[in-house]
């Protein structure tokens, strides 16, 4: 486990939401929820996004918020609509609350909590609308023990959006970030329409198309610890036809 940045005021102040879509993630949300709120943050909260979890996730959520009222939210969806979906809503409701800046991450712990100060601070110290924590960029790693699979699937899947859409990121399907709230803004969440994985492409062509920097920093992704991942069929499927769709549904978008 990394050590976070120390990051100096007022920098570490600013208010800071954590969104962590969840389903079927009972037993890593409480360990995720208390490494964030280990941060050397204090203006940082988590806002949970459950989708209706038949294994409890919602009620762990919930008891999470009661432990820590001031600094974790909780909201029940009605059922399981796609990644996508809850991140529009999450976020929706993040720059409703008066967020200045929103972080994305999962919630199986493939994402180091520790790094967040740290992508904080590149955010804070440049021009960029966003940060992506990636594993593609020097000094990225992937765990060993991520799948060979998973690990084809990935490596594909980049090259065949950077082909189609012609995006300079390396990590176009990195689901770790942290956005500045006007950058979020200006991108639009009723334009975005990907329902699951291909949310995250789609939010940076968006964030591409309007001119937004997006700056890469290096993270180690892990296998996540407990549960199984949500990646199905129709989302694989999904994921393959977007940039065709992405291209033409946002045209007539210029930065």
């Amino acid at each position: 486990m990394i050590e976070p940045v120390q990051l100096p005021s007022p920098w570490r102040d600013v208010r800071l939401t954590v969104v962590v879509p969840t389903y079927n993630e009972a037993g890593n949300l409480p360990v995720l929820v208390e490494r964030l709120l280990a941060l050397p943050l204090p203006g940082l909260k988590v806002l949970v996004a459950d989708d209706n979890s038949p294994d409890g996730t919602g009620e762990v959520a919930d008891k999470l918020a009661i432990e820590h009222p001031e600094r974790v939210e909780v909201v029940h969806r009605p059922g399981k609509e796609g990644l996508g979906r809850a991140y529009v809503d999450g976020i929706g409701r993040a720059l409703d609350g008066g967020a200045e800046y929103v972080a994305q991450m999962d919630a199986d712990l493939s994402h180091p909590p520790e790094a967040l100060p740290g992508m904080l601070g590149a955010l804070l110290s440049t021009q960029a609308g966003v940060v992506i924590g990636s594993r593609y960029v020097p000094g990225g790693e992937l765990d060993a023990n991520w799948p060979l699979y998973r690990r084809a699937l990935s490596g594909w899947a980049n090259l065949y959006v950077h082909t189609l859409l012609r995006v300079r990121i390396r990590d176009l399907t990195a689901g770790f970030k942290i956005w500045r709230a006007d950058a979020l803004r200006d991108i639009g969440l009723e334009r975005v329409q990907s329902n699951g994985y291909s949310f995250q492409v789609e939010m940076h062509y968006l964030a591409t198309k309007l001119g937004h920097t997006i700056l890469e920093v290096p993270i180690r992704f892990e296998e996540r610890r407990d549960g199984a991942s949500k990646m199905t069929t129709a989302t694989k499927i999904e994921s393959a036809l977007m940039p065709f769709k992405l291209r033409s549904r946002h045209r007539h978008i210029d930065g």
